[in-house]
């Protein structure tokens, strides 16, 4: 299976996310977004690829969301990606595309329909603990 991980060292749902992937067995494509942005028609294509609305991907803290008033309701969904073009930091985490889909995967444990092996039981960096079934 090939998994791609849009990550974030910094952002514990992106260091548990990937730390699922690796304990399935997979060996991720690791993109640290912030250094190496998706294009834009590769961002355009993995929002369409998660059926979520634009505004559901922009992150919002510790980002320059306010200060854009990217909370109004007054830009159109090319003018949010733009923002996300400009400021890499308004794109959620972790972004996970595996050959079952692609997903934010916020929580964390939303990675486990997106791989092949189950991963039996792991223990978040809060102390919490995820169990996969099959």
């Amino acid at each position: 299976m090939t998994i791609t991980i849009y990550h974030n060292p910094k952002c514990g749902t992106s260091r548990n996310t990937l730390e699922m992937i690796r304990k399935s067995g997979e060996k991720p494509q690791v993109i640290e977004y912030l250094k190496t942005p998706p294009s834009r028609d590769e961002l355009v294509d993995l929002i369409g690829r998660m059926g979520l609305p634009v505004r559901d991907l922009l992150r919002q803290k510790g980002t320059p969301y306010d200060e854009l008033e990217l909370g109004e309701d007054k830009w159109t969904d090319d003018q949010l990606i733009d923002f996300m073009m400009a400021h890499p930091i308004l794109i959620n985490r972790p972004i996970v595309v595996s050959d079952k889909g692609v997903r934010l995967c916020r929580p964390s444990e939303r990675v486990l329909d997106l791989l092949a092996t189950e991963i039996g039981t792991f223990t978040k960096e809060d102390g919490e603990v995820v169990t996969s079934n099959d």
